[in-house]
C-alpha cells in the first residue's frame, strides 16, 4: 500500500478564485505528470526539499524563499507562496491522518516546473513521504572531494549556468555521487576549478578550525543553506564565532572537525576527506543533530 501523500498544486502561480485553495490531493498510485511537460523532458523547473519532524516542517518559510529565488533565476513566473505553503500543511496533515500519526522523520518535496511545452503554464507538485533512516550517516561518512568544473566565481561571470538555484537537473549531482561510492566513499565535496571549496550535490559544508565555524560564500555558486543557518545558530549558543568566509580545499582539509549538513539527513560529521581522517566529537555531533530536530520552524 503506497503511504505517501500527494498534491497536485493547481494554482501554481497567481491567485486561486475564492473559495479555491489551489491545490487538490491526487492519487500517489496513478500517473500525474504529462510525458511532455518541461520537468520530464528537459529538467526545467526548481524543487525544494523539506524535512517533516513530528508533523512539523522544518525551515518552512526559508525553503519557501528558495523556491522563489530559484524560479526568478529560471525566469519562471514567482511561486504563489501562500498557495505552497497550505499545501504543504495540508499534505503533512493527510499523510498523518492516512499512516496513523507517529513520530518518524517524513519529508515533504515540491516541485515547480515549467509546465508542458508550449502552454506557457507553469506546473507544481508536492508529495509528504516517509524519510531515510539517516541514523548511521549521522554518526559519520566518507567523503571525496572532486572537481565541479568551474570556477568559484561563475554565478558572476556565467548566471546562465544557475549556480546557486535549486534546479531538477541533477543528473550531474547524481553523477558525482555515484563516483563517490566507486571510491570507496558515502559522498562529495565539489570543489572550484580554482582550488575553492564549495558544496555537496545535496549539501553544505561546516568547518570548525580553532574555535571558529565556517562555511564557503554563498556567491561562489553555492545554493543557501536552511539547515546551515540553523546549524549556525547552535554553534552559536556554544559561545562560538560563525563565518561566511572564501574556503580553499586546502583550508577545509585542515580543519578540525567537518560536517556535511542538509535539511533531511542533517548534520553528518565527516570522518575521512579523501585520504585523511579526521576525528569525530560524536557528543557535540549528537547534540547538533538533537538541536536542529527539535526545530518547529
Amino acid at each position: 500500500m503506497t503511504r505517501a501523500t500527494l498534491l497536485t498544486i493547481t494554482t501554481p502561480t497567481g491567485t486561486p478564485e475564492a473559495g479555491d485553495p489551489g491545490f487538490v490531493v491526487s492519487d500517489f498510485a496513478t500517473p500525474q505528470v504529462r510525458v511532455t511537460d518541461l520537468s520530464v523532458t528537459r529538467g526545467d523547473g526548481v524543487f525544494e526539499t523539506i524535512a517533516v519532524i513530528d508533523g512539523h516542517p522544518q525551515a518552512l518559510e526559508p525553503h519557501l524563499a528558495r523556491l522563489a529565488h530559484s524560479a526568478e533565476l529560471l525566469d519562471l513566473p514567482a511561486p504563489a507562496l501562500d498557495v505552497w505553503r497550505e499545501a504543504v500543511r495540508a499534505g503533512v496533515a493527510d499523510y498523518l491522518t492516512r499512516n496513523g500519526g507517529g513520530d518518524a522523520e517524513l519529508y515533504a518535496k515540491l516541485i515547480y516546473s515549467r509546465g508542458v511545452e508550449g502552454s506557457n503554464r507553469p506546473s507544481g507538485w508536492l508529495f509528504v513521504d516517509l524519510g531515510e533512516d539517516f541514523s548511521q550517516a549521522r554518526l559519520g561518512i566518507r567523503v571525496v572531494a572532486l572537481d565541479r568544473g568551474v570556477r568559484h566565481d561563475v554565478a558572476a561571470t556565467s548566471p546562465w549556468l544557475l549556480a546557486g538555484a535549486k534546479t531538477l537537473s541533477y543528473a550531474v549531482n547524481r553523477a558525482a555521487q555515484r563516483e563517490a561510492v566507486r571510491r570507496g566513499a558515502d559522498d562529495v565535496l565539489f570543489v572550484s576549478s580554482d582550488g575553492f571549496a564549495l558544496e555537496g550535490p545535496t549539501s553544505n559544508v561546516v568547518t570548525l578550525k580553532d574555535g571558529v565555524v565556517r562555511t564557503p560564500d554563498i556567491d561562489q555558486g553555492i545554493l543557501a543553506g536552511t539547515t546551515q543557518a540553523a546549524v549556525f545558530d547552535f554553534f552559536t549558543t556554544r559561545g562560538l564565532r560563525t563565518e561566511f568566509a572564501p574556503l580553499t580545499l586546502d583550508d577545509v582539509i585542515a580543519a578540525d572537525a567537518i560536517w556535511l549538513v542538509s535539511s533531511v539527513r542533517q548534520a553528518a560529521p565527516v570522518t575521512h576527506l579523501d585520504d585523511r581522517e579526521y576525528p569525530v566529537d560524536a557528543a557535540l555531533t549528537a547534540d547538533l543533530n538533537a538541536y536542529l530536530l527539535a526545530r518547529t520552524e
